[in-house]
């Protein structure tokens, strides 16, 4: 939903968000000593999900309800009902909220700005190309179009 969403129609957005998170994630980890980073990874999507759609209602397994915002938390109450260690769910949310404060937060903040701008290579290589508005396409081209002018200047050839 997050993509389909927040980042419709800006793929390399999206690419950018994803190595943000694991550029963080790997620097955290090296000090903590995590290999598997998939659950921490998933669990910021979660959260940017999450805080980008604060009034779409949740249930968890038909026990308890609660507002979109919360997610990540439940998430975390379940993983350690299970015995899960909790650190890597934290990661998660912690690098989750850094991306979250950096790009929704803090540019509408007084005196804010936008610090978190996706590379330009990022942009030519995943983002479609901006359509030019002198683009003329051709007669066949035109989706359902006729072009009346070609057709006239066929009828005077066909009459000599």
């Amino acid at each position: 939903m997050l993509e389909e969403g927040s980042f419709r129609g800006r793929t390399a957005d999206f690419v950018f968000m994803f190595l943000f998170g694991a550029f963080i994630m790997t620097l955290i980890s090296l000090g903590i000593n995590i290999v598997f980073l998939g659950q921490a990874f998933t669990i910021m999507l979660v959260y940017i999900w999450s805080r980008r759609n604060p009034y779409i209602r949740m249930n968890f397994f038909g026990l308890l309800n609660f507002q979109a915002p919360y997610l990540p938390w439940v998430l975390l109450g379940f993983s350690l009902m299970l015995g899960n260690a909790v650190v890597v769910d934290l990661m998660g949310i912690a690098v989750g909220h850094v991306y979250y404060f950096l790009e929704d937060v803090f540019p509408g903040q007084h005196g804010g700005f936008k610090m978190l701008k996706t590379p330009s290579i990022l942009k030519t290589i995943f983002d479609a190309p901006s359509a030019d508005p002198n683009y003329q396409p051709m007669p066949e081209d035109r989706p359902g179009g006729f072009d009346w002018g070609a057709r006239e200047e066929i009828d005077q050839d066909n009459e000599r």
